[in-house]
C-alpha cells in the first residue's frame, strides 16, 4: 500500500494525538446535509420507544436474561395530551417469562414504570403504557425475526 502518512500515536501517553487529528481535519470534506438541524434520530418512533422499553429490561434483568429479549410495539397512538402504547417482550423461553413477571407482576411494573418515564422524558408528554410478555422460542435463529423486531 502506498500511504500518504505514517504516524505513530502512543495510546499511554496520547503523543501524536495532535499531529493524527490534524491529519483527519486535512482529510476532511464537506458533505451534502442528510438530516434537519433539529433531527436527534433517523429511527422511527416505534424503534425509539421499543429501544427504551427493552434497555430497561437488560438493566433490570441482565443478571437473568443476557440478550434473549426483543421488544415489538404493537400500538403507538399518539394525541394532543398522550401516547398510548402498546409493547410485546418476547422471550426464548417459558422460564424467562416468569423472570421477566416476577412474583406478582413486580418486575414488569418496575420494568414498566421506568421505560414510561424515559418514553415520556423522550417525547415530553404523558404515556399510558401497557407491556405483556410472550415467549416465542428461538426467535434469534428465525429468519426474519431479528429484522422484523428492528434490531439488525
Amino acid at each position: 500500500f502506498e500511504f500518504d502518512a505514517v504516524l505513530p500515536v502512543s495510546a499511554r501517553t496520547g503523543d501524536g494525538m495532535a499531529e493524527l487529528k490534524q491529519k483527519f481535519f486535512d482529510y476532511r470534506q464537506e458533505s451534502v446535509h442528510f438530516f434537519d438541524d433539529e433531527a436527534l434520530t433517523d429511527q422511527p418512533e416505534r424503534v425509539i420507544a421499543s429501544e427504551l422499553i427493552r434497555e430497561k429490561l437488560l438493566y433490570n434483568l441482565d443478571k437473568e436474561i443476557p440478550h434473549g429479549l426483543a421488544v415489538d410495539i404493537e400500538l403507538f397512538d399518539e394525541r394532543e395530551d398522550i401516547i398510548n402504547l402498546s409493547a410485546v417482550i418476547y422471550c426464548e423461553r417459558e422460564s424467562h417469562k416468569g423472570i421477566i413477571i416476577g412474583k406478582g407482576g413486580a418486575v414488569l411494573k418496575k420494568i414498566g414504570t421506568f421505560a414510561r418515564t424515559d418514553i415520556e422524558k423522550y417525547y415530553g408528554t404523558k404515556v399510558s403504557l401497557k407491556l405483556w410478555v410472550k415467549v416465542k422460542e428461538n426467535w434469534r435463529n428465525m429468519q426474519g425475526a431479528i429484522h422484523g423486531f428492528g434490531l439488525d
